[in-house]
């Protein structure tokens, strides 16, 4: 029943120029395109992911023309939600923040300091971030000051200073 429903939904969708399935996007996805885009997919694509997502719709005549009369409205939020990316982007340049890790007495990591780390850290100084937000080149395994880059929007990437620390533990407090 499945395949006959997505048969017949497939035969609905307007082809493209090259083939694939028109749609419109309702939301920005990131290497595709923006909203209001008409873009061009193959179809499993559309029937997959973009489409149950939510993240697009069948680009019919109807829609095209809505989307033309309220594309002025679209760009004024498009540039509300940049100005308060850039806003958090200023907002994470200034912050340093600092992550307890057990080294040993070279400043090697036992373990390393990955994306996931350094959310909770942001997260207790205010920020909320998801993991995949996080661009390391890979997870830090020593000691030391970093310059972590934060993707925020396609448009807007942040700085953050992550200060890698050996934990302190009771004895080596006492033993000062």
């Amino acid at each position: 029943m499945a395949t006959k429903q997505r048969s017949q939904m497939f035969k609905r969708l307007p082809k493209g120029e090259t083939g694939g399935v028109q749609l419109l996007l309702i939301h920005n996805v990131e290497h595709l395109g923006k909203q209001g885009d008409i873009i061009e997919v193959k179809p499993g694509f559309a029937l997959n992911y973009l489409l149950p997502q939510g993240l697009a719709t069948v680009a019919t005549d109807h829609h095209k023309r809505m989307v033309e009369k309220h594309r002025e409205k679209l760009r004024a939020i498009e540039l509300e939600k940049l100005s308060s990316y850039r806003k958090q982007a200023n907002e994470l340049a200034a912050q340093s923040i600092t992550i307890e890790a057990n080294a040993n007495d070279e400043g090697h990591l036992y373990g390393s300091v990955g994306p996931h780390e350094i959310v909770d850290a942001l997260k207790g100084a205010g920020f909320t971030l998801a993991t995949d937000q996080i661009r390391l080149d890979g997870p830090l395994k020593e000691l030391g000051l970093y310059t972590v880059k934060v993707h925020l929007h396609s448009e807007v990437d942040a700085s953050v200073k992550v200060w890698v620390v050996p934990t302190v533990t009771g004895d080596e407090s006492s033993a000062s």
